[in-house]
């Protein structure tokens, strides 16, 4: 219990940060006079990243044995390369910072969630247990920071994440360190694994998912400030959708016990087609949007602790750093980033709904490769088997 507590921390740390930047960031730029495309050039550059810096950490990682070394200076350097963002105010200027900073930054939660998983062992589903700290930060953040913002106004922005990001670079120091897994004779190379049809469409999946929450991420704020809700409205908006997050992670070794994976996130992605339905066509709605909010618990939360278990089973021994990475990679790198670059053109070019349409239809592309390719097998009989037994 005492190792699952000092894990806390960093993701209490790690997402109330993003519960300023996730919300209120673009509104920020926005005030600063950037355009709608200008902004989503700039999130889409600093999600790009995450194509390549977490799976560069993950092979250092992974070869180095010193995970938690690795995740501290990653740590270090991204509370750095933000005190440099927090400065700029031009175009040109936070591109290039916002590149830097997400160096670091995108490769540090990836290793993270190894050394979780590595240091719960065979307790692997108290996993939503403790990322739900990550939740209860957000929640918090976002709040705060509408109530705050609303009062006050967006300059605070840049200070208050700077903040955050200094507290996970010193609360990592309090985490303890997971074995790291040595490499067996008959293990799997990561390019076999990586031919796998089910871990091709669970890394497609998580592309699709992720660049379905593109307009969510950077555009939500700003859409529905357009509808006229107030900053304080929006914060409780998006810490009720973390909210529902939270009641998953509770309860996610119920879920899996009785449950398949596949299941799981066959109704994950059918709920977050709804969704995203519900934000394109009723944001004007209050009731409809909170019920639309209500289904982030399936949407992400839900789809989040399937998919990063799966990857943990698919990716097997010294390759847990590397499996991370790469679902890192591929959903929040280039499913960000494709997010960012498609809801900033289709705001200009046909109207904030338009993004959210999109959205769903990324979404029900998702749903129908999980039906097709992504089976139950013996090794998530044993799992289910393993979870039952907590």
């Amino acid at each position: 219990m005492r190792e699952q507590l000092g894990l806390a921390p960093v993701y209490l740390f790690y997402f109330g940060a993003l519960g300023i930047l996730i919300p209120f960031w673009a509104p920020y730029l926005r005030d600063l006079g950037l355009d709608p495309v200008q902004i989503g050039q700039i999130m889409a550059v600093y999600l790009a990243w995450r194509l390549v810096a977490p799976t560069a950490w993950g092979w250092m990682a992974d070869h180095s044995g010193r995970r938690m070394l690795l995740v501290r200076l990653a740590a270090i350097f991204s509370a750095v390369a933000f005190a440099l963002v927090s400065r700029r105010t031009d175009y040109a200027g936070l591109l290039v910072s916002m590149s830097l900073f997400a160096i670091f930054w995108t490769a540090l939660i990836p290793q993270y969630e190894a050394n979780t998983l590595s240091v719960l062992g065979p307790r692997i589903a108290s996993y939503g247990r403790i990322r739900l700290w990550g939740s209860v930060g957000f929640i918090l953040m976002v709040v705060a920071g509408g109530w705050w913002f609303d009062l006050n106004g967006l300059d605070s922005v840049p200070t208050i994440a700077a903040a955050l990001i200094g507290l996970v670079a010193l609360s990592s120091f309090l985490t303890p360190s997971g074995p790291q897994v040595s490499e067996e004779p008959d293990q799997l190379p990561l390019g076999k694994v990586l031919r796998q049809p089910r871990v091709i469409a669970l890394l497609l999946v998580a592309l699709l998912v992720q660049a379905a929450f593109g307009p969510y991420y950077v555009f939500f704020t700003v859409y529905l400030e357009e509808l006229g809700y107030a900053r304080t409205t929006i914060g409780i908006l998006w810490a009720l959708g973390v909210a529902a997050e939270i009641a998953v992670f509770l309860y996610s070794p119920w879920l899996f016990r009785v449950f398949s994976r596949r299941s799981l996130l066959v109704g994950a992605l059918g709920f977050a087609v709804l969704r995203w339905c519900l934000t394109a066509a009723f944001a004007d709605n209050l009731a409809l949007l909170v019920f639309a909010q209500l289904l982030h618990m399936a949407s992400f939360g839900l789809f989040h602790a399937v998919a990063v278990v799966c990857v943990h089973d698919f990716f097997p021994g010294k390759t847990h750093g590397r499996g991370q990475a790469l679902y890192s990679s591929a959903g929040f790198g280039a499913g960000g980033a494709l997010g960012s670059l498609y809801s900033g053109y289709s705001w200009s070019l046909f109207g904030p709904q338009a993004m959210f349409w999109i959205a769903a239809g990324l979404v029900a592309v998702a749903l129908i490769i999980t039906v097709v390719w992504i089976h139950p097998d013996n090794v998530e009989d044993e799992l289910a088997a393993e979870w039952s037994e907590e």
